[in-house]
């Protein structure tokens, strides 16, 4: 039996997938519906090839999106994002809208930090 603490323990593997770089914009990119890799990565803007595979087995493995390969010629693979994939797109989402409506106002306040000279510890 899990005590509390063991599921609080656990409960950073989720934040870990979540708060990286690059899941939150895979998962914003996949609610529209199945996307290709060459999609994906033509719409997220400075991720790498090797870091967007990375990223894609690590959310195919947590069950957050599918992966279809589609026997055509050329073959082709597709990423869908799975029912809980919807719900993690769900709760992030207020999320990611304040960050697009803050960039502004973080580079402004990072930009007057700098400014002062003071440095992060």
């Amino acid at each position: 039996m899990s005590t509390p603490q063991d599921n609080a323990c656990r409960t950073r593997v989720v934040l870990d997938l979540v708060g990286d770089k690059w899941s939150l914009l895979v998962v914003r990119n996949l609610d529209q519906g199945p996307r290709r890799f060459t999609e994906l990565k033509r719409d997220i803007d400075g991720i790498s090839q090797r870091m967007l595979t990375v990223t894609l087995r690590s959310l195919e493995r947590d069950g957050i999106l599918t992966r279809t390969v589609h026997n055509v010629m050329p073959p082709h693979v597709s990423y869908e994002l799975t029912p809980m994939g919807r719900t993690l797109r769900e709760a992030t989402a207020p999320l990611l809208e304040w960050s697009i409506a803050h960039l502004g106002h973080i580079d402004a306040a990072r930009a007057a930090y700098d400014d002062r000279g003071e440095r992060p510890n």
